[in-house]
């Protein structure tokens, strides 16, 4: 599913999977051609995740009501307590492979939220 969001004033369309309800607690672990992964906890939430079991790197963005990234972190294998400073909606998981770099520079070109 195409989803578009907004950082910083510009906005950009990613293809994602969308995580049922009963998915969210997997989400990238023991995954070996990760796809994107869209998380929307229909509430404002303020949870952390982990990177246990994910043995590569992912970029990890939070996001609003209205899509805006609130904050961003590129997360390393088996980290823990991973959250951002703000309670929020979405998150988008995004597996650092060759095919997502550009995702990742878009981000560093952007700056911390």
């Amino acid at each position: 599913m195409d989803f578009e969001f907004s950082y910083n004033g510009k906005r950009l369309s990613l293809d994602v999977k969308r995580l049922g309800k009963f998915s969210r607690g997997i989400g990238l672990m023991f995954k070996s051609s990760p796809k994107i992964l869209l998380f929307d906890f229909g509430r404002e939430v303020n949870l952390s995740i982990h990177s246990y079991f994910v043995f590569f790197p992912f970029l990890a963005f939070w996001l609003d009501d209205k899509n805006r990234v609130l904050d961003w972190k590129i997360v390393r294998p088996f980290e823990s307590g991973i959250r951002p400073h703000v309670h929020y909606r979405r998150l988008v998981e995004v597996p650092l492979t060759e095919e997502n770099r550009k995702i990742e520079l878009f981000f560093r070109r952007q700056g911390k939220v």
